[in-house]
């Protein structure tokens, strides 16, 4: 592992979990996140916006030009082309390092934030950024009891956040070996799994997973058109491409849709935290399987994606969608218990004549009969799956079970299938496996080579999985092969033999010392 990302990363979580520490008991841990994250935001924006305006103004020749020490009137002065330029507007004393200066002997500190927060959403009202920053903040409740039932009790801990943040050695963000925003997050989905259930693990992909699916769509690829993600969550999966191709490598830029309020926000926070513009990104919030909001946007040449698993959805309920141009090539509808293919046929219908999709699969969906057999069987017959991948179990937050990554290319040179079993490439991270460095290379090592490996790939020709019946689950392919020791039957009934004779000596042992104890007790 890298040295300077470890050491980074662990850094971050000492001060994360001194924060944690400090609030302990005061604050709910899924409200915590928030503030949290909502805190490392605020200090990002504030930070962004000062490098730029001073950068502008010593380029110009003021030399100890300080955007923090500009009067607000002043700073309303070149207001429109911060605006244009980043989306939104915050003023020289709003600014992070200036709130956290004077917070201690603020009494009306919480008020004080919440109104700048209303102050920096409503910067972009009326402008083309408005719909990315409307609403960021509403998870940041300031002035409710979750921070206590005092002004005081509030105003106390919001220093103390304050400072653990304003503390924090974020350096050059852009110069980060670790994602800083993707790693808090991550280190609070730990932190809190236990009382926050599937609801804290089914929008959160790690990291190195992340990292894996967007390697598999890049290939040898230096530059994208644009990354689409119809199940976006928090937005990792789209930024493992601005970290991996360098954001201007992702010509047209990054394209989510998701359809819970608070991941939604999150995901458009995390794209102002990595410094792409609002002009650069389009995430949108709605349901994609019955609501797609980027009709136009496509198709897509890189798609990855990790949807929920096996959710209900309308299908057929629905009389409109089997005649919905993503979903009718298949002939039929994914079962209404379980929309994973309805999402897989959407991606699908999505992806460019020369793109790549890799999408994170629940196992069941690679081999069960009915409907989803049927699409299958339209998804092999005309060469749209080009490898199937079984990751190790364990890895996700939420659930332990083994997931698959399905590849998918509408370009393929020939009409095979890959199979790759990739269930022991992990390493043990604390009390979940993770995907090594090295394990994403051995895993990318395969695909590139495209051919048998014992015991780990396995290249199926296409009449095979046909004679398989559609089933294209990897251990229907790759078995894993053991030892078997060779049973020596006379051997095995000498032992048995032996073990026999030894318990009747015994039994007659503990007879003969019972019949004393009895003997003893009657005399």
């Amino acid at each position: 592992m890298n040295n300077k990302k470890e050491k980074e990363r662990e850094e971050l979580h000492k001060t994360i979990w001194k924060i944690a520490n400090e609030l302990r008991g005061s604050v709910d841990g899924w409200d915590f996140k928030q503030y949290v994250l909502g805190l490392l935001f605020y200090r990002f924006i504030s930070e962004n916006i000062e490098n730029y305006v001073n950068e502008n103004q010593r380029q110009a020749g003021y030399k100890d030009f300080e955007y923090r020490n500009l009067s607000d009137e002043d700073a309303l002065m070149g207001k429109d082309q911060i605006l244009s330029e980043k989306g939104l507007f915050i003023l020289p004393s709003e600014l992070f390092y200036n709130v956290r200066k004077s917070a201690k002997n603020n009494d009306n500190l919480n008020v004080v934030i919440g109104n700048i927060f209303d102050n920096i959403e409503s910067s972009a009202i009326g402008t083309t950024s408005e719909d990315d920053v409307k609403g960021l903040f509403d998870d940041f409740d300031v002035k409710g009891n979750k921070l206590g039932n005092t002004v005081e009790e509030r105003n106390e801990k919001l220093v103390k956040m304050l400072d653990a943040i304003g503390d924090l050695n974020l350096g050059n963000y852009q110069d980060n070996a670790i994602d800083t925003f993707g790693d808090t997050y991550e280190y609070l989905m730990t932190m809190y799994a236990s009382n926050a259930g599937k609801s804290g693990g089914e929008f959160f992909t790690p990291q190195e997973v992340g990292e894996l699916l967007a390697r598999i769509v890049i290939g040898n690829k230096k530059e994208v058109n644009k990354v689409y993600d119809p199940a976006c969550g928090s937005g990792g999966l789209l930024l493992k491409f601005a970290k991996i191709l360098g954001k201007e490598n992702v010509r047209q830029g990054f394209f989510g849709q998701e359809i819970n309020l608070t991941t939604y926000n999150l995901a458009r926070i995390n794209m102002f935290l990595h410094n792409i513009n609002y002009n650069h990104f389009n995430i949108a919030r709605g349901d994609t399987l019955i609501h797609p909001k980027h009709w136009g946007d496509e198709p897509f040449d890189a798609i990855v994606s990790n949807p929920p698993y096996s959710i209900k959805w309308a299908g057929k309920s629905n009389p409109i969608l089997i005649n919905d141009e993503r979903y009718a090539p298949a002939g039929v509808l994914a079962p209404e218990s379980k929309a994973d293919l309805a999402f897989t046929m959407h991606m699908l219908s999505w992806l460019s004549p020369t793109g790549t999709a890799a999408i994170v699969e629940f196992p069941g969906v690679l081999y069960r009969g009915g409907a989803e057999q049927k699409i299958r069987k339209y998804m092999v017959d005309n060469n749209f799956v080009d490898t199937v991948i079984q990751l190790p179990s364990d890895l996700f937050f939420g659930t332990s079970i083994a997931t698959c990554i399905l590849v998918l290319k509408k370009n393929k040179i020939d009409n095979n299938i890959l199979f790759v079993d990739a269930s022991e490439e992990f390493v043990r991270n604390t009390n979940k496996n993770k995907l090594s460095d090295e394990n994403i290379n051995n895993i990318i090592t395969l695909l590139k080579n495209r051919k048998s490996v014992d015991n780990q790939a396995y290249l199926a020709p296409y009449e095979e999985i046909k004679e398989n019946d559609y089933n294209i689950s990897v251990n229907s392919y790759l078995k894993k092969i053991t030892e078997e020791e060779q049973i020596d039957i006379k051997k095995l009934n000498k032992q048995i033999k032996e073990i026999v004779e030894k318990e009747n000596i015994i039994r007659i042992e503990l007879d003969k010392i019972i019949a004393e104890l009895e003997s003893d007790s009657n005399e």
